[in-house]
Parts: C-alpha cells; sequence; structure tokens
C-alpha cells in the first residue's frame, strides 16, 4: 500500500459542492475512512437528503479516491445516521461561511 488515509483526505478536500465555497471534508460531509486489505470504504452524508448533486458528487468522491488507491476497490457509502449538523464543520469551514460567531 503505498497511499495513506491523509492522502485520501487530500484528495477528498479537492471536492466542492458547487452551490457552497467550502470541500466536502471540512464541511463534515465525511464521517469515515476505513482502509482494509482488499478495499476502501468512504461513508458520507449531505446536508440534506434532497441534494440535487448527491450522485454526481458522490461519483467525485469514489473516482477522486480511486486516482489515490489505484487498482484497490473503492465503496462509497451514503449514511444519514447520526445527521449532518454544522457542529461537523471544521473551523475553516465555519470562517469562509461567516459561521463563526454561532457558538459552535
Amino acid at each position: 500500500m503505498s497511499f495513506t488515509k491523509q492522502d485520501i483526505i487530500d484528495a477528498l478536500k479537492k471536492i466542492y459542492d458547487p452551490e457552497i465555497p467550502v470541500n466536502i471534508w471540512d464541511m463534515g460531509l465525511i464521517y469515515d475512512i476505513d482502509i482494509r486489505n482488499e478495499e476502501v470504504v468512504i461513508k458520507m452524508t449531505f446536508t440534506s437528503p434532497t441534494c440535487p448533486m448527491m450522485e454526481e458528487l458522490l461519483g467525485q468522491v469514489r473516482e477522486s479516491v480511486k486516482g489515490v488507491v489505484g487498482d484497490m476497490p473503492v465503496q462509497v457509502d451514503l449514511v444519514w445516521d447520526p445527521p449532518w449538523d454544522l457542529s461537523r464543520m471544521s473551523d475553516a469551514a465555519r470562517l469562509e461561511l461567516d459561521l463563526t460567531n454561532q457558538g459552535w
């Protein structure tokens, strides 16, 4: 294995929802990255189950991680529990969206 979890995170930080100027990692949409012997499993969510970009973003995550891990299979699981909330955002994301005075 010639990649690290940080390599995957770095790739995910390049993916943005077109409606939000913050990457999906800093938005807190990625819940887990599990690097197993034979595959990588990503658990992610969205801010809303009606996100119109859901399928496109799921595909971008899969392709971006494949670019890091090569031939290893990548599984992206969409999860809704626990529900996403603003507390999952990084400090950088809160600053970018001017949410720094929200008491998070």
